[in-house]
């Protein structure tokens, strides 16, 4: 199984591959990133490791094998011990289960590790996966939310109840 693993700077090349090898499957979920998200990456992953120091966001990539990253999950706006979580999965991983086993990862260290109380989650309506994936985890649909202009539903998911997802 590919591991979980903290942001750091020595994912920086390997995170950009993943950004640029999955652009074009990403952008048919969620708004493209642009240009120069890849044009200026290299200060950029400085930033978010900046942002990490300071305790404000907790980033993680899922790694397989030789490096190769498979995914990321993200705990962003950490305030008042609630965090909004963020995740994506390389096309050629998608159906093998990673994205929920990395959100049920980053869940227990949100809870664990970093201490928080909730989350919270959305997805456009147009990403049925997506959705039933935090449905699995135990994510509650919270209401309807506009993501880029598009339709979704937002999740919350409470930290201090005894995780009970369904199974995958």
């Amino acid at each position: 199984m590919p591991e979980l693993e903290r942001l750091a700077a020595r994912h920086a090349p390997a995170v950009l591959r993943f950004e640029r090898k999955n652009r074009a499957y990403f952008a048919r979920y969620v708004p493209d990133r642009g240009d120069d998200f890849f044009t200026g990456y290299a200060a950029r992953h400085a930033a978010l490791l900046a942002e990490q120091d300071r305790g404000t966001c907790h980033f993680h990539v899922l790694v397989g094998d030789y490096g190769a990253v498979l995914g990321r999950f993200n705990l962003v706006d950490v305030a008042g011990g609630s965090a909004e979580l963020g995740y994506r999965v390389a096309e050629r991983a998608a159906g093998r289960g990673l994205a929920g086993e990395g959100v049920r990862r980053v869940c227990e260290l949100a809870r664990g590790e970093y201490g928080l109380h909730r989350l919270v989650a959305s997805a456009t309506l147009a990403n049925p996966v997506s959705l039933a994936v935090l449905t699995r985890a135990g994510f509650v649909p919270d209401g309807p939310v506009e993501l880029d202009g598009e339709p979704g539903l937002r999740h919350t998911l409470d930290l201090d109840v005894p995780y009970a997802a369904a199974s995958p």
